[in-house]
This record gives C-alpha cells, structure tokens and sequence, in this order.
C-alpha cells in the first residue's frame, strides 16, 4: 500500500531539488506532470527516478514517441462544421503526399523531429511522471538514437522494440532490438509521418507460388467525405 498520495505539485518539487537543472522545462497541466530531459541524460536520471528514496519509480507504464515532422499541417478546414463537409478534397496530409514535408519547415530531416515519451509509476508514493526527450530526424544515415532503459525496468524492452519498429528509433545497449509488430522483411516504419497511409507494397497469396508474397498496392488513397442530411 502506497505510504501516501502525493500531488502533482508536490512531485515537482522533489524532481526540482533532486535533479535541478536537468529539467530543462516542466508542464503541470490536468493534474498530470510533464519534464523534458536531454538524450544524452536519459539512462542516468532514469536510474535516479527509479532508485532515489523520495521518488522511487517502480514501473514503467510505457514508452512511446511522436513524430513532428508534419506539425501544424492538415488537410481538413477547421471550420467545415460553419459550412458543410468540402474539407479533405486536397491532398495536403503527408500521409498521401509526401512531398508536402520538403514544402514546408516541418521537413524529415528537422532538428527534433522525434520525442520518445515514457510513463513512469510509483507505488511508493503514490505518484505518477512523464518524461519526454526530444531527438532529431534521420540525418546521413545517421538514425535517432537513444539509450536504452531495459536494464533499469525489464519492462522497458518490449517498448522499446515497439518504437524502434513503429518510429525507426534505436535504443542503444538494448539487449534484442529488433521488430516486433512488423515482420522481418518490412520495409519503413508505420507511424513515421512520411509513411504512406496506403503502405508502401501489399501482401497476397500466390496460386502459382503457392506461398505468400509482397506487390505494390493497388489501391487509391484518398479522403473519405462524410456526408450530412440537413432538413430544411
């Protein structure tokens, strides 16, 4: 049984006097604590999160990442509820045009592209964290990398195998990186934004083969338009 509940502002203050200027920013919104730290001192105030007395993280809920390579482009009007269901008719989501990326700032290659976000639970006290570290796109070759945490909560290596196939992002040290949703000969990675809503190639059965193989998709991609029956 957890020794008491402690609020929100209260974990603040602790993570503040504990780790001090390696919260590098703080948000406090909905009754739910955020910290940004730097990559490169994710394994060590992971560690500190999980073993210091007045914190004592025991689980990880989970780890997770977003992609803002295409942050703050849409291709439906916010204002279609004023005046009917024509938003959509353009392509301008990266998921089926990805060219759009190389039209605006929000290109693949953007400095901080990625943000891997771990869920942190304390028993002890009774608290909850989230912690977020923000990495840059693909740039040369190079894929965003991160140290792995596995070594810290076991839990974390499944997790981490789930973002290194959903995202394309590495965990360094990780004990077995390899996909785990996808199989071996799956090309990309689904949940960056300049993946193909479509996929890049679709899976069928072979008569003559007789076995399964890959082709290119057959299908369109385009926007479904939700259609409303106004009386009167």
């Amino acid at each position: 049984m957890a020794k008491f509940i402690r609020n929100p502002e209260e974990l603040l203050i602790t993570l503040e006097t504990v780790l001090g200027d390696k919260i590098l920013k703080s948000v406090l919104d909905i009754g739910e604590l955020t910290i940004t730290i730097a990559p490169k001192e994710v394994h060590a105030i992971m560690e500190t999160l999980r073993h210091h007395d007045e914190l004592k993280f025991e689980q990880v809920t989970d780890i997770t990442a977003v992609d803002y390579a295409a942050y703050g482009l849409t291709e439906w009007d916010v204002e279609a509820s004023n005046h009917g269901f024509s938003r959509g008719t353009t392509p301008q989501a990266v998921g089926r045009a990805g060219n759009q990326l190389e039209k605006t700032a929000h290109k693949a290659s953007m400095s901080e592209r990625f943000a891997v976000v771990y869920h942190l639970l304390s028993y002890t006290h009774n608290s909850r964290l989230r912690v977020k570290t923000y990495l840059d796109g693909e740039q040369n070759n190079v894929v965003p990398m991160v140290d792995s945490i596995s070594d810290i909560w076991s839990g974390a290596n499944w997790f981490e195998r789930e973002v290194f196939d959903m995202f394309g992002i590495a965990f360094k040290n990780h004990p077995d990186l390899r996909r785990i949703l996808t199989d071996y000969g799956f090309i990309g990675h689904p949940l960056r934004k300049d993946f193909p809503l479509t996929g890049n190639v679709e899976v069928v059965y072979d008569e003559e083969l007789r076995r399964v193989v890959y082709q290119p998709v057959s299908i369109e991609s385009r926007v479904n338009i939700p259609r409303m029956i106004r009386k009167g």
